[in-house]
This record gives C-alpha cells, sequence and structure tokens, in this order.
C-alpha cells in the first residue's frame, strides 16, 4: 500500500462521506415510507471487503446503524464464503435481527462493489419498513415471547445476481407485508441509493486511482484509533459503576437491571455489562451486535469529534455476559431494542458522569414511545399509522437541556403532525410542551411533549404501545434531579385508562372519537438546584414550562424572594 498524506486523506474521507451522504438523501426523497422520508430512519455506508468494518457512514443516518451494519456486511462476507461465489452486481437483502442487529423492522441490503474484476469493498443500505407481517401493524409488539410474533423473518439471501433482480424473493418479501406499496417504494429507494454509490465510487476511483483509496480505508481506521487513544488518555484513571432499569419485558412486570462498569487505564478502555439482567421472554432482548454498537454511539456522544469509522473501538473493550438481556440468542424477541440501547446509553453516560461530568449530559427521556394505531378503512384498504415520539434532553455543565428533542440514538427527526395527519385517519389534539416534566438543576433539563392522537376512521382503530420510563425516572448528573415519568392513557367509553404495565399495551380498541395520549418524560438536571438563578426559574414560570407549585418543590420558595 502507498502512505498517503494527511491534506489527501482528508480530502478523501470528505468525498466517501458525501458519497454516503448522497445514498442517504435518494432514499429519503424516494421511500414512500414517513419514518424513512420524513424521520430519516435509514442509513448507507461504505465496509471494509474482508473484514466488513465500517469505512464511512452518511451524516444523515442514524448512528447505532454505524456498528450493526458492520454485522451485516459480515454476515453476508461469512455467506459469500460459504457458498463459494460472488458476482459483479449482486445484492443480499435480510432483516434477521439476531445476525445483523436491531430489530426486524430494519431492512438490510447489501452490494459488492468491484473494480477491474476484484473486490474493492461493499456498500450497504438499511431502512425501517413501516410493516414487515408479524402480530402487531407496525410491529413493535410488545407481547411477543419470540421472533416469529414480531414480524416476517428473512435470512441473507440474493435479492440479485449479477445485476438481475430475482423476482421470486421479491414476491416473498411483498407477500409477508400489510402495505406492499410502501414496501415496494422503500426497496427501490434502497435499491437506488446503492446504485448512486456504485456511480459515485466509480467517479472517485476514476480520479484518484484504486491504490490511492485502498490505501485511504486503513489510514482512516488508524487515525480514528489514534483519535480515541488520544481522548483517552485525557481522562483519569478510575473504576466507576452504574445502573439503571427497564419497567418490565411487556410479559412480567418485573423491572430489569442494566448495569456497567467502566474502566479507564491509559489509552485503554473497558465497558463491562455484567451484572445485567438476563435474557428474559419478552422483546426488550437485543443481540451481541447490538450492543457493540450501542456502545460505539454511547462513546461517539462523549466524544463527538471522533470520526465513523470502526477503529474507534479498537482501544475498547466491550464485555457482555452469554445469557443475557444484552446478548440474546435466536429466536429471542427484539423488537423493542430501542429502549434498551437508550438505557444502555443511559448508564454509560452516568458511569462517565462520575469520572468526568463535564462530558457528559444528564439522562433524556429515554424511550421512543413507539405507537402504532392501526385499521381498516371503510372502503376495506389497511392502514398503519406507525410513529415514534420526543421528550426532554438531559442538561449539561453548560446549559439547560433541549426540550422536545428526538432519541440520542439518531438523528432522526419526529415526523410532523402535519404529515401523519394527511397520511392517516387521525387528528391531533394536542402536540404540545409538558409542563414541570424537567429534571431540576443548576440547569435544568429539557421538557418533555404531550400527545393525543383521535381515531377519525368510522371503524375505529386499534392502537399498540412499546414504551418506557413509565416507572423509573431520567436520571440528573451532578447533583442534578430526576425528570417525570412517562405516562400513557387511552379513551374508552368516555373514561380514560391506563396500561397494566405502564409502558406497553397491546390491542387497545378505539372507536371513532377516541384517542390516545402520551406525556413523556423530560430529562434529567445537571448540578445542584440550589445554583439555579431565581431569574431562570421565574422566567420559566413566566413561560408555562413550570407551575409556581412546581418551582416551589423544586427550588424552594427562595426563588419568589430573591426575584422579587
Amino acid at each position: 500500500m502507498s502512505e498517503i498524506d494527511p491534506i489527501t486523506l482528508s480530502v478523501l474521507a470528505g468525498r466517501m462521506e458525501q458519497i454516503a451522504d448522497e445514498m442517504d438523501a435518494t432514499l429519503f426523497r424516494a421511500a414512500f415510507n414517513p419514518i424513512i422520508a420524513e424521520a430519516h430512519d435509514a442509513s448507507h455506508g461504505l465496509y471494509h471487503a474482508e473484514t466488513g468494518d465500517t469505512l464511512v457512514q452518511g451524516k444523515s443516518g442514524l448512528p447505532i446503524f454505524v456498528g450493526v451494519m458492520s454485522f451485516a456486511v459480515q454476515a453476508v462476507i461469512e455467506k459469500v464464503k460459504a457458498d463459494g461465489d460472488l458476482e459483479d452486481g449482486d445484492i443480499f437483502i435480510f432483516n434477521d435481527a439476531h445476525i445483523g442487529g436491531t430489530h426486524l423492522s430494519d431492512m438490510r441490503l447489501v452490494r459488492p462493489y468491484f473494480r477491474d474484476g476484484k473486490l474493492f469493498c461493499y456498500l450497504a443500505s438499511v431502512g425501517h419498513w413501516h410493516d414487515v407481517g408479524g402480530a402487531v401493524p407496525g410491529n413493535y409488539n410488545p407481547a411477543a415471547t419470540d421472533v416469529f410474533q414480531e414480524a416476517f423473518v428473512l435470512p441473507p439471501v440474493r435479492l440479485a445476481r449479477a445485476g438481475k433482480i430475482n423476482p421470486d424473493i421479491v414476491d416473498i418479501v411483498l407477500r409477508n407485508t400489510r402495505l406492499p406499496q410502501s414496501a415496494m417504494g422503500d426497496l427501490n429507494g434502497q435499491l437506488g441509493a446503492l446504485d448512486l454509490g456504485v456511480k459515485r465510487l466509480d467517479e472517485l476511483l476514476d480520479e484518484y486511482g484504486a491504490p490511492t483509496i485502498s490505501s485511504s480505508f486503513d489510514a482512516l481506521g488508524n487515525r480514528a484509533e489514534a483519535l480515541m487513544r488520544s481522548e483517552l488518555e485525557a481522562l483519569p484513571d478510575g473504576v466507576w459503576e452504574a445502573q439503571d432499569f427497564l419497567d418490565n419485558d411487556g410479559i412480567e412486570d418485573t423491572p430489569l437491571a442494566i448495569n456497567v462498569r467502566l474502566e479507564i487505564t491509559g489509552d485503554r478502555m473497558v465497558l463491562d455489562f455484567g451484572n445485567s439482567a438476563p435474557q428474559c421472554a419478552g422483546p426488550v432482548n437485543i443481540a451481541l451486535p447490538t450492543t457493540i454498537a450501542t456502545a460505539y454511539v454511547a462513546i461517539k456522544h462523549i466524544f463527538p469529534l471522533l470520526p465513523a469509522n470502526a477503529g474507534v473501538m479498537r482501544p475498547i473493550d466491550v464485555k457482555v455476559p452469554e445469557g443475557s438481556i444484552l446478548s440474546a440468542e435466536f429466536p429471542a424477541p427484539t423488537g423493542g431494542y430501542t429502549e434498551t440501547i437508550l438505557r444502555m446509553i443511559d448508564v454509560v453516560f452516568s458511569a462517565f458522569a462520575q469520572a468526568v461530568p463535564d462530558r457528559v449530559v444528564a439522562n433524556a427521556y429515554g424511550t421512543i414511545n413507539a405507537l402504532s394505531i392501526a385499521g381498516k378503512r371503510s372502503n376495506g384498504q389497511p392502514w398503519v399509522m406507525f410513529s415514534f415520539y420526543g421528550g426532554g434532553h438531559g442538561a449539561s455543565v453548560e446549559s439547560d437541556g433541549l426540550n422536545h428533542g428526538n432519541a440520542p440514538i439518531s438523528t432522526a427527526t419526529i415526523p410532523p403532525m402535519e404529515i401523519l395527519e394527511a397520511a392517516y385517519p387521525v387528528m391531533f389534539r394536542s402536540w404540545a410542551l409538558r409542563p414541570d416534566s424537567a429534571g431540576a438543576g443548576q440547569h435544568r433539563g429539557g421538557m418533555g411533549a404531550i400527545y393525543e392522537i383521535e381515531v377519525l376512521e368510522e371503524n375505529g382503530g386499534e392502537a399498540f404501545l412499546f414504551g418506557e420510563r413509565g416507572r423509573f425516572a431520567p436520571k440528573g448528573i451532578a447533583g442534578g434531579k430526576d425528570a417525570a415519568l412517562n405516562h400513557f392513557s387511552y379513551e374508552q367509553d368516555g373514561d380514560w385508562a391506563e396500561p397494566p404495565l405502564a409502558s406497553k399495551m397491546r390491542g387497545i380498541r378505539l372507536k371513532q372519537g377516541e384517542a390516545v395520549r402520551l406525556e413523556t418524560p423530560g430529562g434529567g438536571g445537571f448540578g445542584p438546584p440550589e445554583g439555579r438563578s431565581a431569574h431562570a426559574i421565574a422566567r420559566d414560570v413566566a413561560r408555562g414550562l413550570m407551575s409556581e407549585e412546581e418551582a416551589d418543590r423544586a427550588y424552594s420558595a427562595n426563588w419568589r424572594k430573591e426575584q422579587s
């Protein structure tokens, strides 16, 4: 391999990021499903030909996919080794979460890129499809006890051979969804993104030559590793632990522990998730690839200048016990993976807060509140409104937390209510900030939100909720206080009811004119509440973000005297 100078390396890194960014944009514009088109729950990247390691990922895609897509590409590499053949124009498709991470809603396409007849690297696309079968429309089944109750399971298979699509595979995929038109649109969008990636790589290699680009792959990994080691050396050595809990698994009403032991020694780090709960019956399990990827996402938040490259993880040892909720084996259900990885990020932040509190934020609201409402229109056509919802982010040493943000596992956006109302027979009675939901502190957490959604379809609908933080509030750090709990309710014959398991429920029958209501958590506070200025407290009260009663409780009535 030829040596590559730093300036050229930076230029090439930018060019390759641009390729992934363009692939993201192509899918976002072409997808039929609002979770991809509006919320940007998708990702694209370039991956090493031999190891499957992440080389570059687009900046608009979900961070969690940086790590898990590496496992997806590795799965394809293993299949190719077993089958003994690979051709230019082959495309593989699958959604098996135990192999490729996350959950079955995320459909993965992997395509080898050839140069001069030789495999050069892989391109990959992943997107959250609206529905892939299973017992619950939208696939967030809180009562699932195996993957087959969650969705149709597709192992890695060839969607295309030497550039020719296999229609049999397409037929199988479309037969296993309630929304085949949406699935076909998303599939074509992903295929288009891969085609664009091939075109842009051709242009890049024509300009710089294959040897230079190949050298840059190794150099980018080495640079990422060096940057990570430098960051670790600047931190104090030591051992810190943190623990938090999931409400339950949707089957048994028992809290589930997520524990981490953080150890930093020189330029090395260990994240040991021992003492976490064992694999459970319900769908809050996650597979090992998801756990490794989540550790990367947490690290990327704490060290934001690090590149999206597998070299970052070389100095980090992630330990996960066998039989754990964080290393679930097939066919354990994994549909609610989002809730578990959010708790993983929370405990990593809480552990880091003991070592370097100025490097982290307090816990964010900690649940995507995956809510689907489905039914049939008067003409018999099925409809499935699936979306996720926002809440408050944690405060930091510098500022209050963000009000009504999206979960820290993603750069996705919450689909606008105008889009949802236009696409489905629903009306949002409320879409507002939730007063008194933030954790108190010198800097308070961000505010959660209130959503109230009414069913307009004359045939009514059926709602399904998969959430968390109904019993264990988002934590403050450095003396900051916890935020409000998640709260869900639904109308039944003029009264409001609540789920027995607090944050999870399926089969909620809704008549025309009935609604569901989500009151999402805020973020945790940073620093002791005594350090917050009376002016800042009075400003929040004046803006309706906090009641006077909550201000008195959280900050004591002294704020009134100081303000006067």
